[in-house]
C-alpha cells in the first residue's frame, strides 16, 4: 500500500469525490493536506463577487488536515495567498511513500516546498492543466519557459489532463517517459445520473422563470467576468434572431449589470441567480445545448463542459478552452467557434439551433465521450506514474 500524500489548494467540488475513490483503493493511503479553507466556510468568491460555500460534501470519505495559512489575503487569485509554513513538517509526519500535487506551483507556498524537498528523497508527481493556446513567443516568454522547465525537473512525473496540457508538459522540456495520462473529471455518476424527477424540476424551474415551454434553450452556467465572455455569447443570441429560442444566463460577477444592459430590450433572454452544486444537474437538464465562450489563456479546461455533456448537452465553444481538442468532436456533439469572433459565434448558433434531432444526437454522443473522463481513469494514470518512478 502507498502512503500518498495530496496537497490541494483548498476543498474543489471536482476533486473531493476523486479523493474519495483514492481513499477505497486498497493500493493507496492517502491524507489530504489543505492550504486554504474556502468552499466549506462562507467565504466571498472573486468571481462571483459574492459569499459561496458549497452545499455537497467537501471532507467526508478520506483523511485531511488542514495547512495553517498565514496570508493576511488567503486564496488562490494570487502569488502569496497561500503561505503555510507548516506544510512541509506536516506532510512529512504523514511519511509519505510519494506526494501529488494538485495546486499550482506559482504560490510562496509551493516555491518553499518545492525548495525544501530538493534533497529529500521522496518522489513527488505534478498534475496540472496549463495550456499555451493562445501563447507568445518572445524574450520574456523564453525566460519564463526557462524558469518553468526548471521546476518541472523537481518532478519525477507529471499527470496531463488532456492534449493542449500534454503539449504544454513537452515545450516546458518534460521528457514523455515521466508524462501520465489522467484526464480532468467530474462526478460522472452524479451527474448522469438523470431521472424523471430531474427532468421535471428542469421543467418547472423553466416555467418559474417565464421561459415559453415550446422554445429551445441556450445556456451559459458560470462566472460573469470578462475571461468567460458572456457578452460575446448576448451578442451573438441578440445577432442570430432565433425563432422559438431563449437564452438563460445562470450566474453572477462583476459583469453582471452590463450583461443585462445588453439584454434589456430582448425579451428571449433570461437571468437566473448563482446555483450550488446541487442544482446543477437540473440547470443542465433545462438546456438544449450549452455554450461556453471563453476568451484567453485562463480557461485551461472548462469542467463546466464535463458537466453539461454527461447530462446529455451537446456544447459550443471557442477555440480557448482547454478541453476542446478532447472533449468537443466537430459537428458530432458539438461546435468549436474562433475564441472573440462574435460572428463566428453566432453562426454555430444558427448551425446548433437549425436541427433540434440533430442537436440531440449530438447530445447523446456528448454522454459517450465524456465516460472515458473519469475518476477510474486519473487513478489508473496515477498507478501508471508511480509504477514508473518505483523502477527507478
Amino acid at each position: 500500500m502507498t502512503n500518498l500524500a495530496i496537497i490541494a489548494s483548498h476543498p474543489i467540488q471536482y476533486y473531493a469525490p476523486l479523493f474519495r475513490c483514492l481513499a477505497e483503493d486498497c493500493n493507496f493511503n492517502i491524507k489530504v493536506f489543505y492550504l486554504w479553507d474556502f468552499g466549506i466556510t462562507n467565504q466571498i468568491d472573486p468571481g462571483f463577487k459574492q459569499s459561496l460555500k458549497w452545499d455537497i460534501p467537501l471532507l467526508d470519505g478520506y483523511d485531511f488536515e488542514f495547512v495553517p495559512n498565514i496570508s493576511k489575503n488567503r486564496g488562490t487569485h494570487h502569488i502569496f495567498g497561500l503561505q503555510n509554513p507548516n506544510l512541509t513538517q506536516q506532510v512529512l509526519t504523514f511519511q509519505p511513500d510519494a506526494i501529488l500535487l494538485t495546486v499550482s506551483y506559482n504560490y510562496a507556498s509551493m516555491y518553499s516546498f518545492i525548495w525544501q524537498m530538493r534533497n529529500i528523497n521522496i518522489p513527488m508527481i505534478f498534475r496540472g492543466d496549463s495550456h499555451r493556446i493562445q501563447a507568445k513567443n518572445n524574450f520574456k516568454s523564453q525566460i519564463k519557459k526557462l524558469f518553468i522547465a526548471k521546476i518541472f525537473e523537481n518532478f519525477d512525473a507529471c499527470l496531463y489532463v488532456g492534449k493542449a496540457n500534454y503539449e504544454y508538459f513537452k515545450y516546458h522540456s518534460v521528457l514523455e517517459s515521466k508524462l501520465f495520462f489522467a484526464p480532468h473529471a467530474i462526478d460522472n455518476k452524479r451527474f448522469s445520473a438523470m431521472t424523471n424527477e430531474i427532468s421535471s424540476q428542469a421543467k418547472n424551474w423553466k416555467q418559474e422563470l417565464g421561459i415559453p415551454t415550446k422554445n429551445m434553450v441556450i445556456l451559459f452556467a458560470g462566472k460573469f467576468e470578462d475571461k468567460k465572455r458572456p457578452l460575446d455569447l448576448i451578442q451573438a443570441f441578440i445577432n442570430a434572431q432565433l425563432k422559438s429560442v431563449s437564452l438563460l444566463l445562470v450566474g453572477a460577477g462583476n459583469l453582471d449589470s452590463e450583461m443585462r444592459d445588453l439584454s434589456k430590450h430582448h425579451k428571449q433572454i433570461y437571468f437566473a441567480p448563482f446555483q450550488n452544486q446541487s442544482l446543477m444537474p437540473r440547470t443542465y437538464a433545462s438546456s438544449d445545448v450549452f455554450v461556453l465562450p471563453s476568451y484567453g489563456s485562463d480557461e485551461t479546461w472548462g469542467l463546466a463542459i464535463n458537466e453539461a455533456m454527461c447530462m446529455g448537452c451537446p456544447v459550443i465553444v471557442s477555440s480557448h478552452v482547454g478541453c476542446a481538442a478532447d472533449l468537443v468532436k466537430h459537428r458530432k456533439n458539438g461546435l468549436i467557434f474562433e475564441a472573440g469572433n462574435v460572428e463566428d459565434l453566432t453562426a454555430s448558433l444558427k448551425e446548433a439551433l437549425a436541427d433540434h434531432y440533430r442537436l440531440k444526437r449530438w447530445g447523446e454522443e456528448s454522454k459517450i465521450i465524456v465516460r472515458d473522463y473519469c475518476y477510474d481513469r486519473i487513478i489508473s494514470g496515477l498507478k501508471e506514474a508511480l509504477a514508473a518512478i518505483c523502477k527507478k
